[in-house]
């Protein structure tokens, strides 16, 4: 291989990585505009969403999900991406859930909402996003101790629901599909 057929190649790769760059900017702008038009951004609607008042973000948040979840598996199944499973280790799981629901409780704001929220101006919002700076920064500092305990506890691997329970990831999607579409049918009823 010489040279120019070397600075080709490379062009070529340079090409993809600024291509998934600029996807990656605009989806991020139009999630950016979803969440500006849903009003998931708005304090008090973060407020009354811990306070089971109005479910508006629980079915934004729901909505993505069922979206990507159906995205994601017909890419998977036509061969357009890899599946990179996490495992599923329950003493980080629990610890991290119930940090990141101090944090959206003492703050309004979760990561996603307060970067949103800084955006339309909200001065606020920086703290949390501060704050999640320096929760990087502490988990960083304690990542040698929690390697060997919290990080271990409950630790059961690459798994997938659709795994576990030994069927095919569809059946799996349409009954998560059916159980929001109820939650949606039912919230609307009540008016949340």
């Amino acid at each position: 291989m010489d040279f120019d057929q070397i600075l080709f190649h490379l062009k070529g790769i340079a090409n993809a990585v600024d291509l998934e760059l600029r996807f990656g900017l605009v989806t991020g702008i139009v999630f950016g505009v979803l969440l500006q038009r849903a009003h998931v951004i708005r304090y008090d609607r973060q407020l009354a969403a811990l306070r089971l008042q109005d479910f508006t973000i629980l079915k934004f948040m729901m909505s993505t999900i069922l979206v990507a979840m159906i995205g994601t598996y017909y890419l998977y199944d036509q061969g357009l991406v890899k599946l990179s499973i996490k495992p599923t280790i329950l003493g980080s799981l629990i610890a991290g859930g119930i940090l990141f629901g101090i944090g959206w409780a003492l703050l309004g704001y979760c990561p996603g909402t307060s970067a949103g929220a800084l955006g339309e101006g909200r001065v606020d919002a920086f703290w949390g996003i501060l704050g999640g700076f320096a929760g990087v920064a502490v988990y960083s500092e304690m990542y040698p101790f929690m390697k060997e305990t919290l990080l271990t506890m409950g630790d059961y691997g690459k798994i997938t629901i659709p795994q576990v329970l030994g069927v095919n990831h569809w059946y799996v999607i349409a009954a998560v599909s059916v159980l929001i579409l109820l939650f949606f049918a039912w919230a609307e009823k009540k008016g949340l």
